[in-house]
């Protein structure tokens, strides 16, 4: 029973972590990291009697993080960014590598242990990028859309990271073995379009007829672990195999079912991969080698940050973009641990190189929330000591800037409100930030302006000094409030309608003296208790009463409330 033991005291001890990280707004899987160092026969606890039985089932869990990585690739994503993500990230893992090998070099590493590194810290962390823009509210920027295409083109690099490196541990003894591994993972990949794409497809077709999600279920586990299986018994990676099936799978019919069905299998596995990787963090040497952890942790995160940023400018990217991309993207990510654990297995790093990989993989995940909310605060104080620049319009000169409404923010919300507005022939100026949200205003013939809203000469283009009415529809806090306290400064008489996310936000744009505040989830709730009361055959005055008090005991806005035209 010691393994049933073993598995309980983790699952428990990876909630505890878990909750801890979600209470600091980190994500999950450093708590699982943190519940390992606890856990961890180098802590001196040595609570796990069976460390290695735990290790491999985590390799399980390896498998199926790539496997539902394959389900989850989108060439429709990488199309936007196809050149930065294709040819700008390639670059960015080259100089990197080129970088922290050449660092840990001058503190004596060897070649092979070096190259390790270089590769474990080029790639950035997914989830924790994703979390951090989440918090932030920069979901569907521009910048955002950049950094989703290359961190799918860095996830992928995984693979033949895999296997390449470990056969670094003798090159020249090992060229024939390398050379038939790529070959056979050539051949492999041919087998799997071929053959895989027909085959698959109408096995999931067959079981989903069969109507029993525990079979579908069962299958797609099958084929991920089984592929991976097949790869692994002609020498190839398990987790390359699992990859390659979750790749095929996602070009069927099924792969977002599948998906959602293997998502709770993936984590609970992955939670085991995660605290086993941090079963083997060494305390003792973070303690005596701190000095060392945090200037490697440094100097990855500025290197990172220096070539994400340059990258980004030379690619074309401009404005708030590279300083974005570097303040988000300087960190080593998840699939750090999963090289760094297969380089201790392939005997190319030992204990020390391990322990500090790992180190300064967790600085740097942990510090990325930090940083990268710097990113507009620094960009408002950047462009405030240069010189300003002309604002890009786009169908202005067809409006009459007077007695106009101002739109901040054209995504699903401000798009929706400026077709509205301009169907009741209203004059409209949206102001955005996103370059594919401002292709949309340009296709649908909405007079846009490309800048922030937040800056004083943007708002004067949109002509707010004439302006009849403010929508401010973008969801991040911060960016709604400096727009408000922005528009509030310059006329103090303009009604603003504003979109807040939080009960916190809500009032504090009411007590800057906002007009009226809208909460998107308090909205669609009271909505869908107006569609059920019309369907219970309530009177719609009566319905109408209701919602309004509903609207007022919550502060939400007033739909009686005559409209005034304030004097400009």
């Amino acid at each position: 029973m010691n393994i049933a033991n073993d598995l309980a005291i983790i699952v428990v001890a990876g909630l505890a972590g878990g909750l801890l990280a979600q209470r600091l707004r980190q994500p999950l899987i450093l708590g699982y990291i943190l519940a390992g160092i606890v856990l961890g026969p180098l802590t001196g606890g040595a609570v796990i009697s069976g460390p290695h039985d735990i290790e491999r089932l985590a390799e399980v869990g390896v498998a199926l993080l790539l496997f539902a990585l394959g389900l989850e690739f989108s060439l429709a994503e990488l199309r936007p960014v196809r050149r930065i993500a294709l040819i700008g990230t390639p670059i960015q893992i080259v100089v990197v590598v080129a970088v922290a090998s050449g660092a840990v070099r001058l503190l004596g590493w060897g070649w092979t242990p070096a190259l390790w590194f270089g590769a474990t810290v080029s790639l950035s962390s997914t989830m924790v990028v994703l979390k951090t823009l989440q918090n932030q509210g920069r979901v569907g920027t521009l910048s955002s859309r950049v950094m989703v295409g290359m961190l799918l083109v860095q996830d992928l690099a995984v693979v033949p990271m895999l296997i390449l490196l470990p056969k670094l541990g003798n090159l020249q003894a090992g060229l024939p073995e390398l050379a038939w591994a790529l070959a056979t993972s050539i051949i492999f990949l041919v087998l799997m379009v071929v053959f895989g794409t027909r085959l698959i497809p109408w096995l999931m077709t067959a079981i989903s007829r069969r109507n029993s999600r525990e079979l579908f279920l069962l299958t797609v586990t099958a084929l991920g672990l089984g592929v991976g299986y097949a790869t692994y018994l002609v020498g190839l990676s398990f987790a390359f195999g699992a990859f390659v099936a979750g790749l095929v799978l996602s070009e069927s019919d099924h792969n977002h079912q599948a998906l959602s069905d293997i998502i709770p299998l993936r984590d609970i596995f992955g939670l085991l991969f995660f605290v086993s990787v941090g079963m083997l963090v060494d305390p003792a040497y973070v303690r005596t080698h701190l000095g060392v952890v945090l200037g490697m942790a440094a100097l990855v995160a500025v290197a990172k940050g220096a070539v994400f940023a340059g990258l980004s400018h030379g690619f074309g990217y401009r404005n708030i973009v590279p300083l974005a991309m570097g303040l988000t993207m300087f960190q080593a990510g998840e699939f750090a641990f999963v090289l760094a654990r297969v380089g201790v297995t392939a005997g190319g790093l030992d204990a020390d190189h391990y322990s500090l990989i790992l180190s300064v993989a967790l600085v740097t995940m942990f510090a990325t929330p930090l940083v990268s909310g710097l990113t507009t605060p620094l960009y408002r104080r950047l462009r405030s000591h240069s010189d300003v620049d002309p604002v890009l319009t786009i169908n202005v000169g067809e409006c009459r800037l007077r007695d106009h409404v101002i739109i901040a923010g054209a995504g699903h919300v401000g798009l929706a409100a400026a077709r509205v507005l301009r169907a009741l022939d209203l004059q409209v100026v949206v102001v955005e930030l996103d370059q594919w949200r401002l292709e949309s205003c340009r296709a649908a013939g909405i007079a846009v302006i490309y800048g922030d809203a937040s800056y004083p000469a943007v708002l004067e283009a949109a002509g707010l000094a004439g302006a009849r009415l403010l929508i401010v529809t973008t969801p991040a806090t911060e960016t709604v409030l400096a727009i408000a306290r922005l528009a509030r400064e310059k006329r103090p008489q303009l009604h603003i309608v504003a979109r807040a996310d939080s009960e916190a936000s809500l009032n504090d744009l009411y007590a800057m003296g906002v007009y009226e505040v809208v909460q998107p989830q308090r909205e669609a709730g009271l909505e869908m208790t107006r569609q059920a009361l019309l369907h219970l055959d309530v009177p719609a005055p009566e319905i109408a009463a209701m919602l309004e008090r509903a609207r007022r005991e919550a502060g939400g806005p007033r739909l009686s409330a005559p409209f005034r035209s304030p004097a400009p």
